[in-house]
């Protein structure tokens, strides 16, 4: 049974940073698999933030990719979104997910969902 815990999340003030971490069990990394982290803000629909490979490359959202940085530490089964320069548009709930196969930026290409982490910037 594959479970992804997050965590992490908190309130900071505009400028801040946070690293938000996600804990897997029962995920095989492996060709097949890829990691992503989601986030949903508050009356939006949840929108695709980072992915990362098997190998450890990475893509992200256009806009986010001078400040975020997503990162996979297999030996210890997390994958951690490191966040910089946040600002009040980067209050959302952030969502760790899992995907085998298929693994684009679209959400119907992800299995397995944690529950969420809330992250709230303050300015």
């Amino acid at each position: 049974q594959v479970q992804l815990v997050e965590s992490g999340g908190g309130s900071v003030r505009t400028g801040g940073s946070l690293r938000l971490s996600c804990a897997y069990s029962g995920y095989t990394v492996d060709k097949e698999s890829c990691m992503a982290w989601f986030r949903q803000a508050p009356g939006k629909e949840r929108e695709w933030v980072a992915t990362i490979f098997y190998n450890q490359t990475a893509r992200y959202a256009e806009p986010l990719k001078v400040r975020f940085t997503i990162a996979r530490d297999t030996p210890k089964s997390t994958t951690y979104l490191q966040m910089n320069s946040l600002g009040p548009e980067d209050t959302a709930t952030y969502y760790c997910a899992a995907a085998r196969g298929a693994c684009t930026w679209q959400q119907a290409d992800f299995t397995y969902w944690g529950r969420g982490t809330q992250v709230t910037v303050s300015s």
